[in-house]
C-alpha cells in the first residue's frame, strides 16, 4: 500500500496544477513536492505528471488516477464533517440534491421548518436531473437527494416520501377541455408542453402514452414547472405538472385540470442516500422531518 501522504502531495498537486501552490499549501518545499511525487510513480510505475511552462499537467494516468483520489477526498472531507457535528450539534452542514422543481415547490416547506429548528446549520442545494443528483451522491458531494420514483440502484437506500399526482393543465384559452373526460388520443389534438427529454416526468408520461399505443410529440420543451405553468396559463397550450405543485393555480381558476379517461399512476418522491454510509446528525432530522411531514407547511 503506498503512503498515504504521497497521495496527498499528488491530489493537491493537480487540483492546483503547480508543485509551488501544493508546497505552500502543505507547508513544506517543492523540493519536497517534486519529491513526493518522484516517489509515488515509481510505486506506481508510471509517469503522473507532465511538465509545461505553466506548472503540471496530468497525463493520462493521472487523470484516471485523480478522478478516484478526488472521490477518496471528498468522503474524507465528507467524514470529517459528519464528526465536527457530533460534536457540536449547533454547527455543520447538510447538502441536498434534487431538480429546481423538487427543491421549490417540495422541499422548501421542509428547508424552512429545519432552519428554523437549526439556524446554525448551512444548507446546500445542488440541482440536477435524477441521474445527476445520483452520481452526485455517490461521489460524496451531496448527503441526500430527492428524486421521482421508481428509481432502481443497489448502491442507493430509497426512502418513500409524499405521493405525488401527475395531470395536464391548461388555461383559459383550452378552457374548454377542461369541461369534459377526454381521451389521449384526443389531448394529442391540442398543443403539448413538457419537460425536457431527459427528465423523469418526461419520461413517465411518454410511457404513458406509449403504453397506449400511442407516440407523444410535444410542440414545445421547457426545463421548469414555472415556466410550464406560465406557458399553460397564456395559452401556449397543454401542460404536464404535478398537480401538487399547482395548487394555489387550478384553486385560483387560472388554470384548469384535464380530465382523461386513462389513468394517470400516482407516484412517490424518492429520498435516496447511499446504502452502508452512515447519515450525520443534521442529515438524518432533516430525512426523518421528509418521512414524516406532519406540521410542514
Amino acid at each position: 500500500m503506498v503512503n498515504f501522504e504521497l497521495y496527498k502531495v499528488f491530489y493537491l498537486t493537480a487540483k492546483s496544477g503547480s508543485l509551488s501552490k501544493a508546497a505552500k499549501e502543505l507547508y513544506i518545499t517543492q523540493p519536497s513536492v517534486s519529491h513526493s511525487i518522484k516517489l509515488l510513480e515509481e510505486s506506481l510505475g508510471l509517469a503522473l505528471f507532465a511538465r509545461t511552462s505553466k506548472g503540471v499537467d496530468l497525463t493520462k494516468e493521472g487523470a484516471i488516477l485523480y478522478s478516484y483520489i478526488e472521490q477518496a477526498y471528498n468522503f474524507i472531507s465528507l467524514a470529517e464533517e459528519k464528526l465536527s457535528e457530533l460534536r457540536n450539534f449547533s454547527s455543520g452542514e447538510i447538502k441536498i440534491g434534487g431538480s429546481d422543481s423538487l427543491c421549490k415547490h417540495y422541499l422548501l416547506p421542509f428547508l424552512e421548518s429545519f432552519h428554523v429548528q437549526y439556524p446554525h446549520i448551512q444548507i446546500n442545494l445542488v440541482h440536477g436531473t435524477t441521474p445527476e443528483i445520483v452520481k452526485s451522491l455517490k461521489e460524496g458531494k451531496i448527503d441526500i437527494g430527492i428524486v421521482r420514483t421508481p428509481i432502481h440502484d443497489e448502491q442507493l437506500q430509497v426512502r418513500e416520501g409524499i405521493t405525488i399526482q401527475d395531470c395536464f393543465v391548461t388555461g383559459p384559452k383550452y378552457r374548454e377541455l377542461s369541461e369534459r373526460t377526454a381521451t389521449l388520443t384526443e389531448l394529442l389534438a391540442y398543443p403539448i408542453i413538457l419537460f425536457s427529454s431527459n427528465s423523469s416526468s418526461r419520461k413517465f408520461v411518454t410511457r404513458l402514452f406509449s403504453d397506449n399505443g400511442l407516440l407523444l410529440e410535444p410542440e414545445i420543451e421547457l426545463g421548469s414547472v414555472d415556466l410550464l405553468i406560465e406557458f399553460a396559463k397564456i395559452g401556449f397550450g397543454v401542460s404536464f405538472v404535478t398537480k401538487e405543485f399547482v395548487a394555489k393555480e387550478l384553486a385560483e381558476g387560472s388554470l384548469f385540470e384535464v380530465k382523461l379517461e386513462a389513468k394517470i399512476p400516482s407516484t412517490k418522491i424518492g429520498i435516496i442516500t447511499l446504502k452502508n454510509m452512515p447519515l450525520s446528525t443534521t442529515a438524518s432530522a432533516f430525512v426523518a422531518e421528509l418521512e414524516n411531514p406532519e406540521g410542514v407547511g
